[in-house]
């Protein structure tokens, strides 16, 4: 039998967060789910449009914890 050893770490698997906007385009909220998203809704948050943020824009909401704990900070 042949034993092979894994050299490579498995690839983290990167988290998708959301900007939501309002109809002026002014930022609502961010969002780690479209659950997330639907209750803002309910909750009547007039939200107009929403966007995946690049990796690169979501290093901030990864490293600050959740995007909800960015949003409180504003």
């Amino acid at each position: 039998m042949l034993a092979v050893a894994i050299t490579e770490a498995p690839r983290e698997r990167l988290m998708t967060f959301f900007t939501c906007f309002d109809n002026h385009g002014q930022l609502i909220a961010r969002c780690q789910t479209p659950a997330q998203i639907e209750a803002l809704r309910r909750r009547g948050r007039p939200i107009a449009t929403v966007h995946a943020m690049k990796p690169e824009e979501a290093v901030v909401c990864t490293l600050t914890g959740s995007p909800a704990e960015f949003d409180e900070e504003q």
